[in-house]
């Protein structure tokens, strides 16, 4: 099973650059800064974030820290789908 960073890389490598390998991402890259990604790029991003890990991405949410790199994505999916798991538990 492919962890987040890879899924995530994978998605944007598809989606975004016409499925480059050659474009190395790497961890902590700005989507943004790189131009990767734009405000529309945002929205399918979150799309297949929601679908793909079964979390709801909160508008307060919608922040750099949380969605513009590939570390930031994968401690920001960490962190919601512990929530949710705990939030079933309790």
């Amino acid at each position: 099973m492919k962890n987040v960073r890879d899924q995530v890389r994978n998605y944007i490598s598809v989606n975004f650059l016409m499925g480059l390998q050659d474009a190395a991402i790497t961890d902590h890259a700005s989507f943004l800064d790189l131009g990767i990604i734009d405000s529309t790029g945002v929205i399918e991003l979150i799309a297949f974030l929601e679908e793909t890990y079964g979390i709801r991405v909160e508008d307060a949410e919608i922040v750099p820290d949380n969605l513009d790199s590939l570390e930031a994505i994968d401690k920001y999916v960490a962190r919601k789908t512990f929530s949710c798991a705990s939030s079933m538990t309790a």
